[in-house]
Order: structure tokens, then sequence, then C-alpha cells
């Protein structure tokens, strides 16, 4: 029988070969043997079992070698030729229970940010009838219901409440937290809540209520003043820095940290076109601010669009400028992690944390599985990003979900349908990217986002390249990515590499 490598990632640290499959999620320090097998099978066309076995007998190290290649067969590296693709993973069994609500409680903002996928050029919702501004009450207390009666099986579930800008609609998130509140007690689950704010409307009495339920908090935020008042403006034209920075102090000073318990206040910040050096925005953000935590979305809108991360004639490329400070700041996440430190990057973290526990996916977030979002009529769609678009809807707060299209849907962006994500090491971690975003640039929400790839691959890299320093000089500090009596799929290697 012929033997082929599956698609795999090679990568180097500190001298030693480690290997990233494709196909397993798995992370493997090669030694010797098993990086003589991995290349003899990883040939174009692959290698004959039968032959290979024949002309290693008789070798002293013979034994091993034939030990190696049952390895790499058990972590997906190699398999028979022909039946090495992505690991065909099968759907959730049907209907699958919620975890997860994001109401969007309004549609409305009081900024107006150029680059907003809601209000801007990238807007999906259908215009059509006139929707309302705010959710009501009643409305999100039907939403929770839904989602305690659906969760069955789930000991946690969580709301997250988002908008526009979601303070605007404060009433609707008190009372809707009071009663998912009353409801966890009395199904004996627990619930926890998000929100994501532009801080503008942050008060004492807001506050106050945050820290009390402990939310976690997500600001949006790009910078520095110049960053920040760029693109993130009032409707009058009038920048939003010195409005938000003395209420995100207040806020942070509010807000119990994580070495007390609490859940990080985390900033996300908007990569665009001009805006200033990766790491001189995070050190502004944690030093200058305070924020515990920092996470970094690169817009990846379409290259006419003003704000877009494009290379000119002559420029270096902005993409590859913003993995520049990735890098840098991944090696002061290192060395911080060599220290038992905790390191606010948080894209690093968390993909440090899918690579340890052997995260293989087969969509690329919950959206549609665990997670539907929530208009503020009630409408049930993918996400937050997909409510008010009727072609998204998978049912409403009144009928519940309409399980055969949700179904439907999850099958149609199932990883073995995206042929283009099959040849790459990535997809592991990838999936084939962003629904709206795939619905966006190509009107299609089952697309791999293609023109994204590059960065992927070399993020997913970088983030390898972490993963191995950190195991070979501390793998105690990956421990903490580990869940509650579940062993990381990926923590063998740790312990390997120090051996």
């Amino acid at each position: 029988m012929n033997y082929s490598a599956s698609v795999f990632h090679r990568f180097e640290s500190q001298g030693t070969p480690f290997v990233y499959s494709g196909r397993s999620a798995a992370i493997v320090a090669l030694d010797e043997a098993s990086s003589t097998v991995l290349e003899h099978f990883a040939r174009p066309g692959g290698g004959d079992l039968d032959a290979w076995t024949h002309s290693i007998r008789g070798q002293s190290d013979a034994a091993e070698l034939r030990e190696a290649f049952g390895e790499l067969v058990a972590v997906g590296l190699l398999g028979p030729t022909g039946e090495t693709p992505p690991a065909a993973d099968t759907l959730p069994p049907m209907p699958d229970p919620l975890s997860t609500l994001v109401l969007n409680v309004t549609n409305k903002c009081n900024l107006s940010c150029t680059y907003c996928y809601e209000y801007g050029q990238d807007k999906i919702a259908d215009v059509g009838a006139k929707k309302a501004p705010r959710m009501a009450l009643e409305t999100a207390t039907k939403a929770i219901e839904l989602l305690f009666a659906d969760s069955t099986g789930r000991p946690e579930v969580s709301i997250t409440f988002f908008g526009g800008e979601t303070l605007l609609n404060f009433d609707t998130i008190r009372g809707a937290t009071l009663h998912a509140e009353q409801r966890a007690r009395e199904t004996r689950k627990r619930v926890s809540f998000a929100l994501t704010t532009n801080a503008t409307l942050l008060t004492d009495e807001i506050i106050a209520f945050l820290a009390e339920h402990r939310f976690g908090i997500n600001v949006s935020i790009d910078g520095g003043r110049a960053d920040q008042d760029r693109h993130r403006v009032f409707k009058s034209g009038r920048g939003s820095y010195d409005e938000i920075v003395p209420r995100i102090k207040k806020l942070l000073a509010a807000m119990p940290t994580a070495k007390n318990g609490g859940r990080p206040v985390g900033a996300r910040v908007t990569l665009t076109r001009g805006l200033a050096d990766v790491t001189e925005t995070f050190h502004h953000l944690t030093k200058d601010l305070g924020f515990e935590s920092v996470g970094f979305a690169p817009v990846t809108s379409a290259e006419d669009r003003a704000w877009a991360l494009v290379t000119k004639e002559g420029e270096a490329s902005a993409m590859g400028r913003v993995l520049d400070g990735f890098r840098s700041l991944a090696k002061d996440y290192v060395a911080a992690a060599l220290k038992n430190e905790s390191h606010g990057f948080s894209n690093l973290n968390d993909l440090l944390g899918e690579l340890h526990r052997g995260t293989n996916k087969a969509h690329p977030c919950g959206a549609g599985l665990g997670l539907v979002g929530v208009s503020t009529e009630g409408e049930l769609g993918l996400c937050h990003r997909f409510v008010e678009s009727d072609a998204h809807a998978l049912g409403d707060v009144e009928h519940g979900l309409d399980q055969e299209k949700r179904a439907r849907f999850l099958d149609s962006v199932h990883i073995s349908k995206k042929v283009a994500c099959h040849a790459c090491f990535a997809r592991p971690h990838c999936s084939g990217g962003c629904y709206h975003e795939a619905y966006v640039r190509y009107q299609d929400a089952t697309q791999p986002n293609l023109h994204y790839c590059d960065w992927v691959r070399a993020w997913t890299a970088l983030g390898l390249e972490c993963y191995a320093v950190i195991a070979q000089e501390n793998p105690a500090f990956l421990e903490r990515f580990e869940e509650p009596g579940t062993p990381a799929r990926n923590a063998r290697v740790a312990t390997e590499t120090t051996a």
C-alpha cells in the first residue's frame, strides 16, 4: 500500500524540528527517526509501505523507524495515498444545544465610524421595512427563555449585549441581566455576561452595574488621540478620544482585575490604513490607559475602501507591517511567559490556547452552532453581523430556531466542502474564515476568505514558533490553556521537548 504525508507545516525552534498537521492539528517535535520517516513519505507520490519496510530490514534502527511510522500515522501526518484530506469531522447532533446569545439591543449608534460594517459600505441588512431602533425588554426576555430552553445539557450559558452602541439601550440590558440571573437560579445553570461598547456613554451608574454583575467588557478604541479620531468620530465629525478616556479610566478602576478573579476589560482595535505602529498602540492602551488585554483586528475590507490595508506603489505591504508589529508583541509575550507572567496581547493568547488544545475546526466560529444573534425585533440570525438580513435568518424568538435551515447552512459551510482549504496547513485554526466577510466579498457566506489566506498562514506560523519556545522553556505556562479534567491534545509536546 502507498502512504503519503498529509498537509503539514515544518518549522524549527532552538534546533529542534517541529511539524504541525493540517489534518489533525497535532504539533509534533521530531526526533531523527520520525524526521527520516516523514521525509521519505512526504515525497511527491508518497512511498510504498512494503518496499520501505523491506528496505529498512536489518538496520539497527529499524524498530525505531517502524515505531515512528506508527506514531506519524496516529497523529494524522501520514495516511494511505488518496485518503489524507482534512479530517471529515461530522456536524454535532442537531439540534445542537445553544450556549450563547448575542442580543443586538439597538441598531443605532452615536458615533459615525467610517469603516463600520453595520452602517457603512459593507452593510448587509435588508433595506425595507423600518426596524425597531431598540430591543424591548419583552423581546430580550423571550430570547433568554429560548436560550435556557434550548441549552439542554450545557451547565453554563452566556449572553453578549451588542449594538450599534450597546449602552443606548441600558434599560433593556439591566432588565435582561436580572431576568437571566433569575432563570439561572431556577434552572441551576451558570450565566455570564459580556458587552461591547464605544465607551462614550459610560456613567457611574452603568459602571457600578457592570462591575456588580461581573461583565466581560470589550471597548472599541483604535489607539491614541490621532488614531481614535481618524475614524471613530461623532456624527458632527468631532473626535471621540477626549470623551472616552476619563470614562475608560473610571471603568478600569471599578472593575475587578483578572488577578482578583475578575474578567479583564479588553480593548479591541480595528487596524486601518495609516494607523500608528501596532506596538505603539498596544503600549498606549496598556501602559497609559491601563487595559489588561488588547486585541487587534486588521480590517479586510475591499481594496477600494479608503481605510483598507492595501499596498500603495512604492510602499511596504500594510499587512506586512501589521505582522511585524504582531511579531514584536509576540516576542514580548514569550519573554513574559518564560517568567510565568501574563501578557495582554490577546490575539496570541487566544491562538496559543487553540494550538495547545489541538483545536481542529470544522467551522470557523460558533455562528449558527451554539451561538445565534438576535435583532431588535427578535429575529434570529447566524450571529450579530447577520441580524436584520432576511436571507440569513434562522427563525425568531416567538417560534424558535428553524432547525432544518440551520442544519443545511452548517452542512454547506463545513470544511470538507471548502476544497480550496484542503491544501492549507492553517485549516484547523481558520476553517475558511468569517461568513460575514465572505458574504461581503463574494456575496456568498459559504465561500472561504481566500483574500486573507497569506495573512492567516503567516500568523499561524508565528503562533507555532511561539508555542514551541514556551513548550521547550516553560511548559507549565501552557497549563493555563487546559480545561479542568480535560488534558490538552498537544500537552504531550511540552513534556517531550523538555525530557
